[in-house]
């Protein structure tokens, strides 16, 4: 049958990718997540057991009655259904007689006679289930089966969402109940879920997760409703125009920008799958550097395949001379969750993002809380698995930038970046329009500076960066950046773990917290160094800086948490630009405490290093 991103034609190449990978014939489950008319499930049922969902019931319907029909014996039924059904001319004045064609209405999606005639299937399989004489996958094949037939006559262009005006010659002739196409082999272990695929992702016990959803803003509810009132029989109330029935029930987020973005973000993270297979458009919602970036996130860069596919789109005079379609093909095996590191959407100067797995390969076992002192961009903090993480950062604005990712809705947010982006006109490299925004957020006394408009404003900027001056109002130039969609990706991902983990938010100095830190909190702090210079430690912005006092304080810190048996790890900059912190040195010699020094950064001269004041043979937890 005709449906809107059938995958039949790529179906080859969905095989060989998976035989080059080695995951045919491995007794392994496949989850077909948006299963459709079933091409991939029905394609690879010998290969893989299937779990096949879908949101619409029809769709989960179709496939079952497609995979299972080399077991259909009709021993129960005792007779060949299809040669009963087609051996009579039985008619029955039902709901798609009188609502779907001109017998009882003014629609046109069937003949009279048809209607009547798919009316009498319906009744008849209905009949037979309920009789007892059919199997569950019996039924489910004649239900496919009906489905199939009823399509062959339909007058639309090839979905349900209307019906033509004028009688297509095929909708006149005379239905009949055909067989559907399935491929002529056995199947492993079968089961069918009919969900929206983000309430059961993190359920579903699988090996490979292959994704086919939505790639426009059709919604296939609304497309195809007149199937899934074929299939579930209940006779809803409809639309006086289309006689549709209510889509609520079937409208998928997959199909609106940035809600796809969130949900494949959501699905990549929680499924129980070891490999990912994804089918996409290059007309889809979603980009394919987002997608490279998010399946990236969650797999193994040296696994991450895409494979373009180019394929002949319908085109007419409107459509014509435009640029060459592709469906996309990705796979990706995907990291250990430990692996998995999350970056903040900030571009935050001194971010330890590239130097999250050495700092986590070296935390102790058996802390309860994790404190991140200087939290800044959060990459730290937000990567670390505890009953509590704290941030905390002295200045509050990028506190409540920090929290304004947990504590709004992320759809949400993202609207409010692009319409403050539209009233404003913010575009790269647009100094007009960047200035306007600026002078607006700094009009604003500080009780009402929204932290989603500081943000927008930022992504604008000369590199991102967080700079304000004396008078705390934000002042860093216009830059070459935008928000582009691996921004988009950090953020949404950022956002997410914000959302399903426990974290607090603080704004104080380094030193209110001498007396509060209890017994099981580990104490991160990544301070300003010393030897280098950034807008948040000269001093002229408003904030306090960095100087030689700050850094006899912070080991004098150090030294109380110490000496109360509180484990911690300063991350700090030994060496810069041929000048070593005597200090520092001298200070981690007298005190015995541990220096762990860092492998280097491409890019940074900086000699980072690690402080801390426990055994190495501590640190377990976070090893692999």
């Amino acid at each position: 049958m005709r449906f809107l991103g059938n995958k039949e034609s790529i179906t080859p190449e969905i095989s060989n990718l998976l035989n080059e990978k080695g995951l045919l014939g491995r007794n392994l489950t496949l989850f077909d997540a948006f299963c459709g008319t079933g091409s991939v499930s029905d394609a690879l049922k010998d290969s893989f057991h299937i779990v096949a969902n879908d949101i619409l019931s029809w769709c989960v319907t179709y496939t079952r009655g497609r995979i299972c029909a080399k077991d259909c014996s009709f021993a129960g039924l005792g007779f060949d259904p299809f040669e009963y059904l087609n051996g009579n001319d039985d008619r029955l004045e039902g709901f798609f007689y009188l609502n779907y064609s001109p017998g009882g209405s003014q629609r046109m999606y069937f003949s009279a006679g048809n209607a009547g005639r798919i009316d009498y299937f319906r009744a008849k399989i209905e009949e037979w289930k309920t009789g007892g004489l059919l199997s569950d996958d019996e039924y489910a094949y004649l239900l496919a089966c009906l489905v199939e037939s009823l399509s062959d006559v339909a007058n639309t262009a090839g979905v349900y969402g209307a019906f033509l005006k004028d009688w297509d010659p095929r909708a006149n002739k005379p239905i009949t109940f055909n067989r559907v196409d399935s491929k002529e082999s056995g199947h492993g272990e079968l089961k069918f879920f009919n969900e929206k695929i983000e309430n059961v992702i993190s359920e579903i016990e699988c090996d490979v997760l292959y994704l086919d959803p939505p790639y426009t803003q059709n919604q296939y509810g609304t497309q195809y409703h007149i199937l899934e009132t074929l299939i579930l029989n209940d006779s809803p109330s409809i639309s006086p125009i289309t006689g549709s029935r209510s889509t609520a029930p079937m409208r998928s987020d997959w199909s609106k920008e940035y809600k796809a973005h969130i949900l494949f973000d959501q699905v990549v993270a929680k499924t129980k799958a070891r490999y990912i297979l994804f089918s996409y458009n290059s007309d889809g919602l979603m980009s394919k550097d987002f997608i490279e970036a998010s399946l990236k996130r969650y797999g193994k860069p040296d696994t991450y395949l895409c494979k373009k596919i180019s394929y002949k789109k319908y085109r007419n005079f409107k459509t014509k001379g435009d640029k060459e379609h592709f469906e996309y093909l990705f796979f990706v095996e995907k990291k250990h969750p430990d692996d998995v590191f999350y970056e903040s959407p900030l571009n935050y100067i001194g971010s330890k993002s590239k130097m999250i797995g050495e700092i986590k390969k070296n935390l102790p076992d058996g802390f309860d809380t994790f404190l991140d002192v200087f939290g800044g961009g959060f990459n730290v903090g937000v990567n670390i698995q505890a009953n509590r993480v704290i941030y905390n950062d002295i200045n509050c604005y990028v506190k409540q930038l920090v929290e304004s990712f947990k504590e709004n809705d992320t759809y949400s947010y993202l609207l409010y970046t692009r319409q403050m982006t539209k009233k404003f006109g913010l575009e790269i490299a647009n100094s007009e329009s960047y200035l306007k925004a600026r002078q607006h957020y700094n009009s604003l006394p500080l009780e009402k500076r929204d932290p989603r408009l500081l943000y927008t404003i930022i992504l604008y900027g000369y590199q991102q960066q967080i700079r304000f001056n004396s008078d705390h109002n934000f002042n860093n130039p216009v830059g070459m950046r935008w928000f582009n969609d691996k921004v988009l990706e950090k953020m949404i991902s950022f956002s997410r773990i914000l959302k399903d983990r426990s974290f607090r938010f603080e704004c104080r100095d380094f030193m209110d917290f001498s007396g509060d830190v209890g017994q099981g909190t580990f104490v991160y702090m990544d301070p300003p160094y010393r030897l280098t210079r950034g807008s948040y430690n000269d001093g002229k912005r408003g904030f306090e800086g960095w100087t030689k006092d700050h850094e006899q304080k912070l080991f004098a810190f150090a030294d109380r948490l110490s000496a109360a048996g509180i484990r911690f790890m300063i991350s700090y900059v030994l060496e810069h630009n041929e000048k070593i912190n005597d200090s520092l040195e001298t200070w981690i010699r007298e005190r015995g405490y541990r220096l762990i020094s860092l492998a280097p950064i491409p890019g940074r001269k900086r000699k980072e290093i690690l402080v801390v004041n426990y055994d190495e043979e501590d640190c377990t937890a976070f090893h692999n």
